[in-house]
């Protein structure tokens, strides 16, 4: 869907920093709406689905995609939807289901873009891809330097693979580090991690931002580049309170941890001479490159066959596509991979790819229902007349949905659906609403704590008791979140 660069005449210099006044709800009065009628029925109805979603997740430990589900239908069904505008019909009809709409129109973009990184990135683990980059950035900076390779490495190597994958394969090089130099493990693995966690919130293909840019209707290109400029000082402001914190909590490398490591990483070490830096590097920036060219042609060059080319290679699919074959030949085929073992390393890393596709999908559901059913609207009329920022209230539900259920992914599909109503048909450019997408996903990471994996993931790996871990890891992504957040809104402020 194209957007025009600038709102309509009407429209507030900052639009990012006004929320738009809301269009008539729709007229539904079944349900609830039967009882406590208007917008006040509405937000009732809002306001009891979030509940019963956190509850499910927290209380019930339902699975969020059951959970996403199940609310939505409760919700269209309290808004006073139709069973046929929810789910259709049993015969063959025209009736098209808000539960199709909304699981096929955010699935039709993610799916494939979150599919093939899932691939790259199993590639690039399996081969040995971020031993070589960790290793020639520790030789680079030096051994008084260490930590900031381990950042440097996080921030790279996160860019194609999943959190819990970068520590899996990254944590044997912390250990290490930190047994040879005898300092904090905090020292190496808080700057690793922050490196991992920005890009996992910020940058595509990771599937929040994915999810999130497939919602909004918002090409790749400007979530990258804004994910980028919100990100880098976010991560820099994370490692200078890594470097803080490292050198006042001591945490020793606990020997099973790192027998445990070390016979992992073995376990994944292949044959044959290790890829080169320079191969590694070209593979992971490739379609980001490319990506980049695109969104940029789209605005500097006039239509053309030359810019047809660009944004041809440039698409997500494509390039992802590209940057697949590269490393399937370049660290597969020709270090001597046999065509059986490349297949069963990209048919294995789909594996867990479903449980995320189906969240995203239900988070789409999640929000059809919400628009459809005019909760969306009642939502924005109540938060214009409350005042908030958009921007500012993106991070704020963001924020507290995460805090509350633990799931960054669930915290961004989620308020991503209960704001897209107060962005529609404002006239935002793309820029303006990477920006909106930035400020959800800084506020999906904000404190980590005990109902995240993450938080355990980071504490049983790095052998970090749940104090420190809480002292450490759940502060180092508050500081990335409000970093994160804090560059979004004041480049709002310049951005249309």
């Amino acid at each position: 869907m194209t957007r025009p660069p600038h709102g309509p005449p009407h429209a507030p210099r900052y639009p990012l920093l006004a929320a738009p006044a809301p269009d008539p709800a729709p007229a539904h009065t079944g349900g609830l709406l039967a009882v406590v009628p208007g917008t006040a029925g509405l937000l009732t109805v809002a306001a009891l689905g979030i509940a019963l979603l956190l509850i499910l997740i927290i209380r019930v430990r339902l699975q969020p995609f059951v959970a996403l589900l199940g609310v939505s239908l409760a919700v269209g069904l309290a808004a006073g939807l139709s069973v046929t505008e929810l789910l259709g019909t049993v015969q063959r009809s025209d009736a098209v289901s808000l539960v199709e709409t909304g699981m096929g129109g955010i699935l039709g973009h993610v799916a494939l873009i979150i599919g093939l990184g899932t691939m790259l990135g199993a590639i690039l683990e399996v081969s040995g891809g971020a031993e070589v980059l960790s290793g020639r950035l520790l030789r680079l900076f030096g051994e008084r330097r260490a930590p900031l390779a381990m950042g440097v490495t996080g921030l790279i190597f996160g860019i194609p693979v999943f959190f819990d994958v970068g520590i899996f394969v990254l944590a044997p090089i912390v250990h290490a580090a930190a047994k040879r130099s005898g300092r904090s493990v905090l020292l190496f693995c808080m700057p690793l991690l922050a490196g991992l966690s920005m890009t996992h919130a910020f940058l595509p293909p990771h599937p929040g931002p994915v999810a999130a840019a497939g919602l909004f209707r918002v090409g790749l290109g400007w979530v990258v580049l804004m994910g980028i400029v919100c990100g880098l000082p976010a991560v820099l402001a994370a490692w200078g309170y890594a470097a803080w914190i490292g050198k006042r909590l001591f945490v020793p490398v606990p020997q099973d941890v790192l027998e445990a490591a070390e016979e992992a990483r073995r376990a994944v070490r292949t044959s044959g001479e290790p890829a080169s830096l320079a191969t590694v590097l070209t593979i992971i920036g490739t379609p980001l490159l490319l990506i980049l060219l695109a969104t940029f042609s789209s605005i500097a060059l006039p239509a053309s066959p030359a810019r047809s080319v660009i944004e041809f290679f440039g698409h997500p699919f494509v390039a992802l596509t590209l940057a697949l074959l590269m490393a399937s030949y370049l660290l597969g085929i020709r270090r001597g991979w046999s065509r059986a073992s490349l297949e069963a390393v990209a048919t294995a890393s789909l594996k867990p790819v479903g449980n995320i596709l189906l969240v995203v999908g239900a988070g789409g559901v999640f929000g059809a229902v919400l628009k459809g059913s005019g909760v969306a609207t009642a939502l924005s009329g109540t938060f214009h007349h409350v005042g908030l920022p958009v921007i500012v209230l993106a991070y704020l539900l963001s924020l507290v949905l995460r805090v509350a259920q633990g799931s960054a992914t669930v915290a961004i599909v989620t308020t991503a659906g209960i704001v897209l109503p107060l962005v529609e048909g404002q006239g935002l450019s793309q820029a303006a609403l990477a920006l909106v997408i930035m400020a959800i996903s800084a506020g999906s990471i904000f404190a980590s704590h005990v109902n995240d994996g993450g938080f355990w993931m980071v504490a049983k790996y790095f052998g970090i008791s749940e104090r420190d871990t809480l002292r450490s890891w759940t502060v180092l992504e508050s500081v990335l979140s409000v970093a994160g957040f804090a560059v979004a809104l004041l480049v709002s402020s310049v951005v249309q």
